[in-house]
């Protein structure tokens, strides 16, 4: 049982889904809920290639996880480091095929985020602010997957995709600030190790800044009613108050990031469905 519950912590299901719901988000954004076959093959594919990634993840940074989260799976002798690896890579095959049955566009994105996924640790990871960067358009780019998964009018994703990305790269900061002592010690160089803790997190709110500037646009270019607007307004509290948070708390700064934009995504759902309805 230790070794299975191993590998659904490999998965982090928990994060897996909610890129799974983040893809459903962009597809009913774009296109409604007229393509449920295609909407489904690709937050399915979604979910597997998130659980891959985080395994590979895993898989590569067990000597900083053995510092920073000793819990994790394969520190705590849970799951082997070749398993972990091998694990990893069929979900990404498993994902990778049924990507096939979507369009062109789709399939193209896939392939993209398969390779930053896989990349991300060994080469993005420990330059300052290239991996934070990597997570926030991997993180936009789900809602572009879903909305060329079902052929839709991706305008609006792209405000969503700005939004999304500008939250996570804030968040991923903040994260790199509160597992500074393990990066430092693998010899990691984060964007906190780089230009200090301070600094890293005036960089964190600045892009906060940016996502919450964006974010009104749907309603001033009459995409979005006033219901979107109204949906947005918690979104905004949390994403500035998470903003906040980070320099004196950075584990609940991050949480009330990561809240605060999928409050933003879920706005753009009620966007979308008043004007459907």
């Amino acid at each position: 049982m230790g070794t299975v519950r191993g590998y659904v912590e490999l998965l982090r299901p928990g994060n897996a889904i909610a890129a799974g719901v983040l893809t459903f988000i962009g597809a009913f954004v774009a296109g409604g809920l007229d393509s449920a076959a295609p909407m489904a093959i690709a937050i399915t594919a979604t979910v597997l290639a998130t659980g891959a990634g985080n395994a590979i993840n895993d898989y590569f940074d067990r000597e900083i996880d053995a510092i920073n989260q000793p819990d994790r799976p394969i520190p705590r002798g849970a799951v082997g480091a070749r398993a972990a690896l091998g694990y990893s890579l069929v979900l990404f095959g498993v994902a990778s095929g049924i990507t096939l049955l979507l369009p062109p566009l789709a399939i193209a994105i896939a392939v993209a985020d398969l390779a930053a996924l896989i990349a991300y640790t060994k080469l993005f990871k420990g330059l300052p602010g290239v991996g934070n960067l990597v997570v926030g358009l991997l993180t936009g780019s789900t809602f572009v997957y879903g909305g060329s998964a079902v052929g839709g009018d991706l305008s609006t994703i792209g405000v969503l995709f700005g939004l999304a990305a500008s939250a996570t790269v804030a968040r991923e900061i903040v994260k790199d600030v509160e597992d500074i002592a393990g990066d430092r010690e693998e010899g990691l160089n984060t964007l906190p190790i780089a230009i200090g803790e301070r600094r890293a997190l005036v960089a964190a709110a600045l892009f906060v800044v940016v996502a919450v500037v964006a974010s009104p646009l749907p309603y001033v270019l009459r995409t979005f009613g006033v219901g979107y607007l109204i949906a947005l307004v918690p979104a905004v509290g949390l994403l500035l108050g998470g903003a906040y948070r980070s320099f004196d708390d950075p584990t609940r700064g991050q949480t009330l990031l990561k809240v605060g934009m999928f409050a933003a995504a879920v706005a753009f759902v009620l966007g979308r469905a008043t004007v459907v309805l």
